[in-house]
Order: structure tokens, then sequence, then C-alpha cells
């Protein structure tokens, strides 16, 4: 109880600011020191924050854990076939993938028309004719990658690709481009290389769902097989793994199955191309991970010099005070009272520095989100601290501060009243 009162006292308070006042420069000089360290820790760390962010937000309709895999040319002469050969990957490699990389939840087979095999298609509507690329896919395709669609339509269902029907999911600039603004293209029937397609689904621009665009179109896999002729051909594969596999070893797994089907050399690495969104998620998460520590790690050590600084100058403080603080004990000053107004000091000025530290970082990252929350391809939003990280942080300042306080504390304590007023 008696702490409490020395704390709450308005003549400790009064000696801590005028302790304070009479070292200006080097408590300012100190409070930047332990500032910078926790300015360092937020900046940092919320910098990587928002790469993280932002990558997720590129990504946020994709499962995490998948690729893609096509087919390129071989560079190794194998089984009597010569260098050069382009494999070609069929639709009932699927069924062998599958039996042999148990670790694949899903796999979608795709065709494409202006992507990655001819022109774009001719679309046209009434009198208006555009070209737009062509997707042939299964509905598994929208667990690996979530396609939003507006109320009232659909994506390609099961029965779609069985029945083998024209129908078709447009973009949004499709809509905008071939119907009037509030012509609803739900039913309606549009032109694809002279063939029609009924509309059943109009799926929203989404930057986070793919590569696609929001002028592409999805027709059955089966369908797109009739009207191009491809037979068996797929031109890639869309493959995504379980939550808890490794997304890197399946890769090797499945490029290892397509390898020994397709009669290609185990040592050729440019038969399959891929693309591995499992591994570059990792890759991003890793590099924030490490960035978040290195935060960590350079802020807690400019704290930790910082507070060692509030030390130093409590202490040359003690040493200048010598003769008040011996008059102050020979008028009935406790031990204890001494101990207390060192030691709120020290807490006092750590936490200046802490919040002031949090506000400039705070600002800085808010600077930072200002300039890039417009920039469309540059990966990165919301760059932030979590609030409980924060606050850790400036409760272990606290705690130094309290700790590295005691060290002037003890020494001012230590002093014999009588000693100090013999001091010039």
């Amino acid at each position: 109880m008696n702490s409490l009162k020395i704390i709450f006292d308005y003549d400790t308070w009064q000696e801590i600011f005028s302790s304070i006042a009479k070292n200006k420069t080097r408590t300012v000089v100190t409070i930047i020191g332990v500032l910078w360290g926790i300015f360092i820790y937020i900046t940092l760390s919320g910098s990587a924050k928002g790469l993280d962010n932002g990558f997720d937000r590129e990504f946020q309709d994709m499962a995490m854990n998948s690729m893609f895999v096509w087919p390129q040319s071989t560079s190794i002469p194998y089984a009597g076939f010569k260098i050069g050969r382009s494999p070609r990957l069929t639709i009932q490699n699927v069924k062998m993938l599958k039996q042999q990389v148990p670790e694949i939840q899903y796999i979608a087979p795709r065709n494409a028309r202006g992507v990655r095999s001819g022109p774009p298609a001719s679309v046209v509507y009434g009198d208006i004719s555009r070209t737009y690329n062509i997707y042939g896919d299964y509905p598994e395709y929208t667990e690996i990658s979530t396609k939003k669609i507006y109320k009232g339509g659909r994506f390609i269902n099961n029965s779609d690709i069985t029945n083998k029907r024209k129908v078709c999911v447009i973009g949004e600039r499709t809509k905008k481009e071939l119907f009037e603004k509030d012509d609803n293209p739900v039913g309606k029937f549009i032109r694809i290389d002279n063939v029609y397609f009924q509309v059943v689904g109009v799926h929203k621009y989404n930057p986070g769902g793919g590569f696609e665009t929001d002028g592409d179109i999805f027709i059955p896999f089966e369908t797109f097989r009739n009207l191009y002729n491809t037979g068996d051909k797929v031109n890639w594969f869309v493959i995504a793994a379980y939550d808890n596999a490794d997304v890197i070893a399946v890769e090797k797994k499945v490029k290892k199955v397509l390898k020994r089907i397709h009669n290609v050399s185990p040592d050729d690495e440019r038969a399959f191309g891929s693309f591995n969104l499992g591994e570059l998620f990792n890759r991003i998460k890793g590099f924030a991970d490490g960035m978040t520590f290195l935060s960590l790690v350079v802020g807690m050590a400019t704290i930790i010099a910082g507070v060692i600084g509030i030390g130093n100058i409590l202490l040359i403080s003690v040493k200048e005070r010598t003769k008040e603080l011996g008059v102050r004990r020979a008028l009935g000053a406790t031990p204890a009272e001494v101990r207390i107004q060192i030691v709120l000091e020290s807490i006092f000025l750590t936490l200046i520095a802490g919040v002031l530290g949090i506000i400039l970082g705070a600002v800085a990252l808010a600077t930072i989100n200002f300039f890039t929350q417009d920039l469309a391809d540059f990966p990165y939003t919301n760059p932030t601290v979590p609030t409980p990280l924060v606050l850790g942080a400036l409760l272990i300042m606290t705690v130094m501060g309290t700790l590295i306080g005691l060290i002037p504390a003890q020494r001012a304590v230590s002093i014999k009243p009588i000693d100090a007023l013999r001091e010039e």
C-alpha cells in the first residue's frame, strides 16, 4: 500500500520530471535508441505480413497446395526415341496418376483454345462478334480454383460432361461486350466457332482465382473435345494435393509417373514443365517468417541497447544527485522510496520510447499501405502487426526497463546520508 502511495504521489513524479529536465539531451538520445528498436520491429514484421497478405489475396481462391503440369519437349534420347519429341498428355493419364500418386486429392485435365493451342475462338451474339479464350473443363476444376458465379447461374457440372451439352460460362467482360447492360445472358444462346451454346452462368472477375481473365469462356471438357476434335489430348493438368502432403514431393512423383507412361528418360528434366503454387506459397511464407524473426532479433537487440542506455543515464543522474539523495535520506526518506523513484523513472522513459516507437511504426506501415494498395500487379496489402505481439513487445520493454532501473536504484540506496552530505 505504501508503495502505491509513492507511485501515485505528486512529489515523486515532480522529482522524476525534474531529473529528466536536467538531462534533456542525454534523455532524448537514449529514448531514440529504444524507440528505434521497436520501430524496426513494427516496420519489418508488419512489412513481412503485408507481403504474406498480398500473396494470399492474389491467390485467395486457389488451393495453396496446387500445381500445374504440361508437356514440353524431350532433351534426352530414350527407348529408341530421339530428342525433341513432345509427350502427349491424355485423359487416360488422370486415372493412372490418381492410382499411382495417392497424395493427389483433385486432378483437373484442361484444354484451351487461344491459350496454349490455336487462335482464340470467334464468339457471336446478334450482330456483335468478338474473340475470346475458350477452356474445356471438368467440374473438379472449381475444387482447385474457385469460380465465383453471379446469382442465377452455375458452373459446368457432371451432367454437362456426361451428356456433352453445349453450355458455357462466360466472363464479366464477355457479358459487357456482347449483351446490353440490363440484359441477363443466362439462358441465352451465343455462337462459338459457328456452334450454338447456351449460357448457364457468368463468372465474376477474380484476380486471385487462377490465371484466367474476365473475358474467358468455359465449356464442358467433352464438348470441347467434339468441337475442336482433340480426341484424348489434354493440354495440361491442374493438380491439388491433400493438405498434409509435401507438394514438392507430389510434383516429383507426378512427373516420374508421366515419364514412365510416355517413355521419357527418368533424367529428362525438360520433357514436362510445371509450376508448383504450393512451393511458391511455402517460399513466400518462409520469407515472411524470416523477415519477422529478423525484425524480432534486430528490434530486441536495439531495444536492449537502448534500455541499457537508460540505465547508464540514470547511473549518471544518481551520481550527479548524490547530495540531493543524501539530504532526502537525512530528512527521513526510506530506501524503498528512493528505489521506487529511480525504477519509476526507468519505466517511464522506457514506456515513452516504446509508445512513440509503436506510433511511428504504425505511421510507417500506413504510409507503405497507402502507396501500395492500388498497385494491382504488386502482391502486397494491409501490412500490420497483431495487437498481442505489439503489447507483448511493450510488456517486455517494461520488464527490461524495470530490471535495468534496479541497478541505479540500488546505487542510490547504497549512498549513506553522511557521505552524500560531504559531497561538493
